[in-house]
């Protein structure tokens, strides 16, 4: 009783979300959807209260993205900021967070593992997931961490992978479009007795829009599922290359409305280099009694280059990662009303980091600056239990323990001296010693504890309510324990901590689905960069707010899905910003780059059957580029047009139109004292891509 009464629940309160996000589906259609992300995994089963949003496959396809922002802009509560290429920041129920270890806020997660290890997190980290192949992209919003761990403060992307066919098929396509951007993807997918396999390949090119800014990117993924009576194994297996000339930001108030400046690469050097692979086998074992065993090893692999040309000096940094781990759970049901999930997650990372610089100025030294390696050892166990308490209630409630110990052991001289033991004088202030400083070795242990617990009640058919109390947190990240500035040998830093409460509601019928929540956040403990360029751990921030979606088949072709939110991201404590001065009165202040509503109406038309034509106005409102509140970018509103076409059974043709309306924009804006003032990431004018596909 307690599973049909989870997935039912499940799917009145999601119903909107998935139905908003793709094509408007009969009633039927949508409910399997849901189910089939519901039970996905066993962690998916222990808890169903988090604020969840699904971008599903026919989305996927329409879309076609060239990159991870244009997936996510419809989903309310998250932002994708676009950097040059295939760079990004996150916000997920959050400003879009920056520095060496905001990537720790959220959880990115190929089925239920991690892309990178537990402390080693990278801010593009996306651009490591095969994205355009999977079948669904999953969305949870606030801590997720008693089932995700500790990346999972803020929220959790998840991609979940296209399973094989049931009989042979085959899909080949071609996509050009603006700035000579080309794509040729193909997959294949059967199924043979006991046996199913998938194959999944994407190889683009695209010349930049701006000078010296293209990039060549290349994915593969692989899916092998076994099915036995009692057991079933699925296998996943993915690559991927990224090879990127980078343009910087442009400097100068409203630059991004200059035509002539919008082409401008101040950084025609900058490049990133980065390769990933990733091997894991999910098996699943059921027993006669229903009780269910999952167990996943995994192991993982990464190498980035990047020129660092944010950078006094343009440093080059080169880092990798290695590691392994395992995931157990097992579902146990009591009885009818009463079920339990418990598991426990081991793994081991052994990462590096190397930054050079080939010349030498001021406080900046010339040769290596850093040379280290980091082993990170993880140990957590977790427990979550649902309790049907009424015909129409149930309770859920959770807590993990999580530890993450780091071995570092540094490869150079420590302090804050040249590689040769020379020391630094800044040219402007006489100050000796060098900006980079390299701790003695060490070893650094963090244990956290976090919980939720939820109530989730059914009033009547189609409408449903939840409340949901959570606790999370996120340990420092290894850059921020290790890769110190300004002569700090020893960051004492505590993990972040998050408290939450949400309340949501929501209502489906056959035509009109609509949910909206409220929440409401604090965090303590936040890691932030002093003036001095020190890391330190006693910042506050506050983050409350209400999101939305709806989604409405008005007439018998005709669609519309409306979503967003309304939003506040502030400080409570005073902190300051990095070569800035002494602290700031920042408290109450907005914190920078979070705009307080984003909003997205979808307007869909279906010509005939296969074919789809929509229109998306997604809108960003306005947000201080500064602590201080004294800089802001006045937002924009910008328009897009896809359409997919069957021609016939096996032939179909695409055509999307971005930034329809042809506005100027800033996909990001920023204020820096220290680089110029105002300087913007120039968003690109009216772009428009098509491409074919043949299925055999």
């Amino acid at each position: 009783m307690a599973k049909r009464f989870s997935a039912g629940l499940f799917s009145a309160l999601l119903a909107s979300s998935v139905y908003a996000d793709g094509l408007a589906e009969p009633r039927s259609e949508i409910l399997e959807t849901i189910t089939v992300t519901e039970t996905q995994t066993l962690k998916e089963a222990g808890d169903n209260s988090t604020a969840s949003s699904v971008v599903d496959s026919s989305a996927i396809d329409l879309r076609s993205s060239t990159h991870p922002s244009e997936l996510f802009s419809a989903i309310p509560g998250v932002w994708i900021s676009r950097g040059n290429g295939q760079e990004h920041l996150t916000a997920i129920r959050s400003p879009v967070l920056t520095g060496a270890g905001s990537c720790g806020a959220f959880a990115v997660l190929e089925g239920d593992i991690s892309v990178r290890g537990a402390g080693f997190c990278n801010v593009n980290q996306l651009f490591d997931l095969p994205l355009s192949q999977a079948q669904k992209i999953q969305v949870l919003r606030g801590p997720a961490s008693v089932l995700y761990g500790s990346d999972a403060q803020h929220g959790v992307i998840r991609l979940l992978s296209e399973a094989p066919a049931e009989s042979l098929r085959w899909r080949l396509g071609l996509e050009q479009g603006a700035n000579d951007f080309t794509r040729v993807t193909s997959a294949y997918s059967n199924t043979v007795g006991r046996n199913g396999i998938r194959l999944g390949l994407s190889g683009s090119r695209d010349g930049g829009y701006k000078m010296d800014s293209g990039y060549d990117q290349q994915k593969l993924s692989v899916r092998h599922d076994y099915l036995g009576d009692r057991w079933y194994a699925r296998t996943l297996v993915s690559f991927s290359n990224l090879n990127q000339e980078t343009a910087g930001y442009v400097t100068g108030k409203d630059a991004y409305k200059d035509p002539h400046r919008k082409r401008e690469n101040p950084n025609p050097e900058a490049f990133r280099d980065s390769q990933s692979a990733r091997l894991q086998t999910r098996f699943e074992y059921h027993t006669d009694s229903g009780d269910r065993w999952l167990l996943t090893p995994y192991v993982r692999h990464t190498d980035m280059a990047f020129l660092m040309h944010f950078l006094p000096g343009t440093p080059l940094e080169e880092n990798g990662q290695q590691g392994a781990g395992v995931q157990s759970s097992y579902l146990h049901s009591f009885s009818d009303s009463v079920a339990l999930t418990s598991g426990a997650d081991l793994e081991v990372t052994d990462a590096w980091l190397k930054q050079t610089q080939s010349e030498g100025f001021s406080s900046f030294p010339g040769g290596r600056q850093y040379d280290y390696q980091v082993t990170g050892a993880l140990l957590a166990v977790f427990a979550n239990a649902e309790l049907e308490v009424a015909e129409h209630s149930r309770l859920t409630f959770g807590s993990r323990w999580e530890a993450l110990e780091y071995d570092y052991d540094n490869l150079m001289r420590s302090g804050d001296t040249a590689e040769d033991g020379s020391f630094c004088i800044n040219g402007f202030t006489g100050a000796i010693g060098c900006r980079y400083s390299r701790p003695d070795d060490r070893r650094d242990r963090f244990a956290n504890l976090s919980f939720n617990a939820a109530l989730e009640h059914v009033f009547h058919p189609g409408l449903a309510g939840s409340l949901r109390l959570a606790h999370g947190y996120r340990a420092p990240q290894a850059a921020e324990l290790y890769r110190l500035q300004n002569g700090q040998m020893e960051a004492e830093l505590d993990s972040e901590s998050i408290d939450s409460i949400e309340l949501g509601l929501s209502r489906g019928s056959d035509n009109l689905r609509w949910r909206i929540a409220g929440y409401y956040m604090e965090k303590s403990d936040v890691i932030f960069q002093s003036s001095d360029r020190l890391n330190l751990s006693d910042g506050e921030t506050r983050h409350y707010g209400v999101e939305y979606e709806l989604a409405w088949q008005f007439a018998r072709h005709w669609d519309l899905s409306f979503s967003g939110d309304f939003a506040r991201h502030r400080y409570t404590s005073d902190v300051s910003e990095p070569g800035s001065g002494a602290l700031i009165e920042t408290k109450g202040n907005d914190i920078d780059t979070a705009p307080r509503r984003q909003h997205s109406l979808v307007l869909g038309r279906e010509l005939a059957k296969g074919t789809r034509v929509e229109l998306q106005w997604q809108g960003i409102g306005s947000y201080y580029t500064d602590i201080e509140n004294v800089h802001r970018y006045e937002g924009h509103d910008l328009l897009y047009m896809r359409m997919r076409h069957q021609l016939n059974p096996r032939l179909n043709l695409g055509l999307r139109i971005n930034n329809l309306a042809n506005v100027d924009y800033a996909e990001r804006a920023d204020f820096s004292s220290l680089a110029g003032g105002d300087r913007y990431f120039i968003g690109e004018p009216r772009s428009v891509f098509g491409d074919i596909r043949y299925e055999f």
